[in-house]
């Protein structure tokens, strides 16, 4: 397959509802698109960076200046496997959510060509998936309790609670009151640091599924000191960057529980590397969500698909997010989305969305001096 042409599309996408966390308040997502031409056909993929840097180092705009003068030029007029780009791209250091729209978009193209649906690639086993609902901060306990309810009222049977320091023990008792029975987790973005740790070994009285991330991502041993504290699993989130940092985090104990973000981790062939790993030790994972819009959401939802995700994915229907998705709508069925059955990510792209949305594209079909 050769790659003849890459279009890196930004669209400001509108949410329904801001999204809080410990970290800031989201209105709107900031999206990165990648569109790659080729002689067998396109494909498209989704570089899910914050428009901050606050999640981690990387960012939108860095993302697609990235893209522009090192990836894009790694593989354009190659001949190549989507399995390559990871290669070709190795000597970018991080930018981890840019490697994986580039890897996504050429997978894509490549599995439409060959008629092969995304997750039968990845080795998914389920036709459906089940998810569950991300909540953030809200300016009051009592509307965080109207919104779980609502969202319990949507089906969704699993939610997962943003917390912070002066926001959790109250948050927590009042939704675990109003839903005793309802599988709750939270997750913390790293927002705690190990003088905390009492304060979250506290939160085990609340019976949840799992605490994510509550110290900073290179806390591992604070991790594993507060796992053996707590009947609670932990489970690590920004701290999970590759294959060799789940093994490292494993080895210390750090964690019981992976979370698989495809952005954050470089891609989905690494994703599937790192649900190897923990399936082989025994330990399960669950696939995380970074706002998606319709088209890194079809590859979340065929990733999830695998055997080892365990527990509910971070991913939701369109309309928790979009009032508008950029594909046909995800849908919530029971408490599950379907996965994709068609080639590639198994979606189509909504082109006059992205033109009222009022998305920019950037063309690159030819890279001066670039090496082949």
């Amino acid at each position: 397959m050769r790659i003849e042409a890459v279009e890196l599309v930004r669209v400001a996408m509108p949410l329904v509802r801001p999204f809080r966390t410990s970290f800031g308040v989201q209105h709107a997502r900031d999206v990165l698109l990648v569109h790659v031409m080729t002689d067998v056909g396109e494909g498209w993929g989704e570089a899910a960076a914050h428009a901050e840097p606050f999640y981690n180092e990387e960012f939108t705009e860095s993302a697609s200046l990235v893209l522009e003068r090192w990836l894009v030029p790694a593989v354009l007029g190659a001949d190549l496997r989507p399995e390559d780009v990871g290669a070709r791209c190795a000597q970018v250091k991080g930018y981890r959510a840019a490697k994986a729209g580039l890897e996504m978009a050429v997978l894509d193209a490549g599995l439409r060509a060959d008629g092969v649906p995304l997750a039968r690639y990845l080795g998914g086993e389920r036709a459906a998936v089940d998810v569950g609902v991300s909540v953030g901060i809200t300016p009051t306990v009592d509307e965080l309790v109207e919104q779980v309810t609502g969202y319990v009222a949507d089906g969704y049977r699993r939610v997962k609670l943003k917390v912070m320091s002066g926001w959790d023990r109250e948050p927590l008792r009042a939704v675990r009151a109003a839903h005793p029975d309802l599988a709750l987790q939270v997750d913390a973005n790293a927002g705690y640091t190990p003088a905390d740790a009492d304060l979250v070994a506290s939160f085990d009285e609340f019976g949840l599924l799992m605490v994510e991330q509550p110290f900073a991502p290179e806390e591992l041993q604070a991790h594993a000191d507060l796992a053996r504290r707590m009947r609670t699993p932990i489970c690590l989130d920004e701290s999970i960057l590759s294959t060799t940092h789940t093994a490292t985090a494993l080895d210390l104990g750090a964690c019981s529980i992976v979370n698989i973000k495809v952005g954050r981790v470089g891609g989905l062939l690494e994703a599937r590397r790192i649900h190897d790993l923990c399936r082989d030790r025994g330990v399960p994972v669950w696939c995380g969500g970074m706002l998606e819009t319709g088209i890194g959401r079809a590859a979340n939802v065929a990733l999830a698909s695998l055997p080892n995700f365990v527990f509910p994915a971070d991913l939701s229907a369109s309309d928790r997010y979009w009032r508008r998705d950029l594909t046909e709508p995800f849908e919530l069925h029971g408490s599950q989305l379907r996965v994709p059955s068609g080639p590639g990510l198994g979606i189509t792209v909504d082109r006059d969305a992205l033109a009222d949305l009022g998305a920019t594209v950037h063309t690159i079909r030819t890279v001066p001096g670039a090496s082949r």
